[in-house]
């Protein structure tokens, strides 16, 4: 995987390059693919996507976030087939995307709904909370868009008294399904027999979640045991 140069950062911080490589392999992004990206905070996966995808629709709610985006995208030299747009989704989707990605919790529910209108093939989710993970599960299922869900979890090494330790992450759920053949009636005919999951029903109060590889366990600042 190419580098990705990211000199100017923002407070939720990019997805990290172990979970980037993960998230492209699910996407098997094409040249003649139009990508599209539900906040791009700071442009890591729209980097990637750009030198994936023919075409590239980031959205972005946050005006700083977007031209942090614009900034990082100018520093990988990428940007030509990018449109960056700041706005909520779903209204500022494209209709004519062939893959999408979630990065976060917010509003997802109607994304969902918009990637079953509009038939868009391949659509891939990163959520961090297990509870969030339950019920995006759920919503996936009754759309009938599920094809699997990904846990994974990164590990770094450091040195530690002469010796290797490990600074663990938290875990990611990546969702990953498409609606490419999703019937008419928005896919509730494919839903499993057991019907929807019923562990963690309920959503994200903060509405706003993102997937980044580095967030910490409550109470712990330096992560993993590290000192």
């Amino acid at each position: 995987m190419a580098h990705v140069s990211l000199p100017h950062d923002a407070k939720a911080g990019p997805t990290k390059s172990e979970v980037r490589a993960v998230l492209l392999s699910k996407l098997d992004l094409t040249p003649t693919d139009h990508f599209a990206e539900v906040g791009s905070c700071t442009g890591a996966v729209t980097v990637e996507a750009a030198r994936r995808a023919g075409r590239v629709t980031a959205l972005e709610r946050k005006p700083e976030r977007v031209e942090t985006s614009r900034k990082n995208l100018a520093a990988n030299e990428v940007g030509g087939s990018v449109e960056l747009r700041e706005s909520e989704a779903p209204e500022g989707l494209p209709t004519d995307a062939d893959a999408l990605f979630l990065g976060g919790s917010r509003n997802y529910e109607a994304v969902l709904d918009h990637a079953v209108e509009h038939r868009i093939d391949r659509v891939v989710m990163n959520v961090s909370r297990l509870e969030v993970a339950g019920a995006a599960t759920a919503a996936f299922r009754e759309r009938g868009l599920l094809d699997e869900v990904v846990q994974f979890q990164v590990s770094h090494g450091y040195e530690l008294a002469g010796a290797t330790s490990f600074d663990s992450q938290n875990p990611v759920y990546m969702l990953v399904g498409g609606a490419g053949e999703v019937a008419a009636d928005g896919g509730k005919a494919a839903m499993d027999d057991g019907g929807a999951a019923t562990d963690g029903g309920e959503t994200s109060t903060d509405g706003d979640e993102r997937v980044r590889g580095t967030e910490r366990s409550p109470g712990d600042s330096t992560g993993g045991g590290r000192r």
